[in-house]
């Protein structure tokens, strides 16, 4: 079943995909400095990731937590 059909898998591709944007914009600056376009939308989730920290953080761990025991 894709992620798109199955809302589990969409939230956990949702998660991974805002902390690998912050990550990479952390470490590499210059790759996602363009906001408009295909990579503005990776920009868009970096940003989400860096000002929603907390509740993302919260959000991977209990999305971990409910893949693990779940």
């Amino acid at each position: 079943m894709s992620a798109l059909f199955n809302f589990h898998s969409f939230l956990t591709v949702v998660l991974l995909g805002i902390c690998a944007c912050t990550y990479l914009k952390m470490q590499f600056p210059a790759i996602l400095e363009q906001r408009t376009g295909f990579r503005g939308f990776f920009w868009k989730a970096a940003r989400i990731g860096e000002r929603l920290s907390p509740w993302v953080a919260f959000g991977c761990f209990s999305m971990g937590v409910s893949i693990i025991f779940f």
